[in-house]
């Protein structure tokens, strides 16, 4: 789950687009309001009153369909407009002072001595990736024959691909699961190539690399593989990142590189 923070500024900056959207159709529309009425004979008549104008009020025909829709238009922005502002304003005054992890902060800024004596409300970031690491798991297995290529970190993995990727994370200090089992509803078990624990919403995200896409059967396979992803709620860009290599399009590390700072540091 997204922490609050994240989310509230996430919908500061949806705020911020509508309001800048209302407002500028605001900037060039006729004066006065739109009044609808609807009379027993189930037929509606509109009518506007233009402000410091002696008649109250003026019937606009039907057939001024575009002056109709303006003022209808209009009275919905202002409201949007109005809404925006005043949502804004709250947003703002919440996120000047508060941070998602500011519990946290009070048990790591105690004394040394402080927190050997004290239990948490909550488990620290550390504390969790910690516990997250040391979570055991059994390996896909190799089958005979298979090339024995190993990484830095001394993990057998499948391909020379992952391991440059994995010996990247290794080197930048980003703990990964290799070919951690996920079950995915109405598909069965799969194998991530690379599992990670995210600090911003706490959920794992899960790193797959097809690296054979120039085969049909391959291809075939890694699509309904994505797509089973996306039918458990594990979109690409959220919680699934997606490299693809073929014969003549091998992996390119700078855009690993630009995932990896994207959604992982």
């Amino acid at each position: 789950m997204e922490k609050l923070r994240t989310m509230l500024l996430k919908e500061e900056k949806r705020l911020e687009k509508i309001l800048k959207d209302t407002t500028g159709r605001l900037q060039d529309v006729p004066q006065g309001k739109l009044r609808v009425s609807s009379t027993g004979r189930n037929t509606t008549q509109f009518y506007y009153h233009v402000p410091g104008s002696q008649s109250r009020e003026t019937y606009i025909p039907k057939s001024e369909k575009e002056l109709i829709r303006q003022l209808a238009q209009k009275s919905y922005d202002e409201k949007v407009s109005k809404l925006a502002v005043k949502r804004l304003a709250q947003i703002r005054k919440i996120t000047r002072d508060y941070e998602d992890d500011e519990i946290e902060k009070i048990f790591l800024r105690e004394h040394e001595a402080r927190k050997a004596l004290i239990v948490p409300v909550e488990s620290t970031w550390d504390q969790k990736l910690e516990k997250w690491i040391s979570e055991e798991y059994r390996k896909k297995e190799f089958q005979d024959g298979t090339p024995v290529i190993l990484t830095e970190k001394g993990e057998r993995v499948r391909s020379k691909s992952e391991k440059i990727m994995a010996d990247y994370f290794y080197r930048s200090g980003i703990p990964y699961h290799y070919e951690k089992p996920l079950h995915l509803k109405g598909f069965g078990v799969v194998h991530p190539d690379f599992t990670f624990l995210s600090k911003k919403s706490g959920q794992e995200i899960y790193w797959e690399h097809d690296g054979r896409m120039d085969d049909p059967v391959y291809a075939h396979n890694a699509v309904r593989k994505i797509q089973a992803y996306e039918g458990n709620d594990i979109y690409p860009g959220e919680r699934l990142i997606l490299t693809f290599e073929t014969e003549k399009n091998v992996l390119d590390m700078r855009h690993v590189k630009k995932l990896a700072e994207k959604y992982l540091l």
